[in-house]
């Protein structure tokens, strides 16, 4: 076991989901961007780093049928299941992996992250991001990703992440992706503090 997935791993067996800083109740911004991308309810759709995430619980209480997430913790993908119950998680595939090594059997549609990216703090680990995002999309297919903006924390979790503005953000996918939309999100924790994110959607040109 790497020392990151050990991290990550203690972070959600001593935490409930309710309470650590990234936790929505309602990811409204997350799910405009998937609405606004047009992805099909059948499309293939995975959630990067989707962990305990209440995204995947809307998605399916929206009609989605082919749903993935993935998660280098498997105790947050086990709160997750436990939230959604039996019957709607075994609707779900739940991989538990590192993005950075991660072979994808098939491609996706829609790939979404919030907040895995900005973890990536050197260029080795984000290049072999990009491999995994190219290897997993579809041509034509939808990239959401969501980090720190520039001026928002620059540690989290006892970590350091990278911050980004849309412009940074972008670059680091390349030509390959056309810049469909942007956007900055002010995220209130459970606890008050308020922290800056940056969202992007992007296209994989065909």
């Amino acid at each position: 076991m790497s020392d990151t997935q050990r991290h990550w791993d203690q972070v959600y067996a001593s935490k409930a989901a309710e309470a650590v800083s990234w936790y929505q109740a309602r990811p409204d911004m997350s799910l405009a961007f998937i609405a606004d991308s047009g992805v099909a309810h059948d499309a293939p759709v995975i959630d990067v780093g989707g962990g305990a995430s209440t995204l995947v619980d809307h998605l399916l209480a929206q009609g989605f049928t082919d749903l993935t997430v993935l998660d280098l913790a498997a105790p947050a993908l086990a709160q997750a299941q436990a939230r959604l119950g039996a019957g709607r998680a075994g609707q779900v595939r739940w991989l538990v992996e590192d993005v950075t090594r991660f072979s994808p059997s098939r491609r996706y549609a829609l790939w979404h992250d919030r907040a895995v990216f900005h973890f990536l703090t050197d260029d080795a680990a984000r290049a072999a991001y990009g491999e995994a995002v190219r290897r997993g999309l579809a041509p034509g297919g939808t990239v959401i990703v969501a980090t720190f903006a520039a001026d928002g924390p620059s540690r989290c979790s006892g970590l350091d992440v990278s911050r980004y503005d849309a412009d940074a953000l972008s670059r680091h996918f390349g030509n390959d992706f056309e810049c469909r939309a942007t956007e900055r999100e002010l995220h209130v924790t459970p606890w008050g503090a308020t922290q800056a994110f940056t969202y992007l959607r992007l296209r994989r040109r065909d």
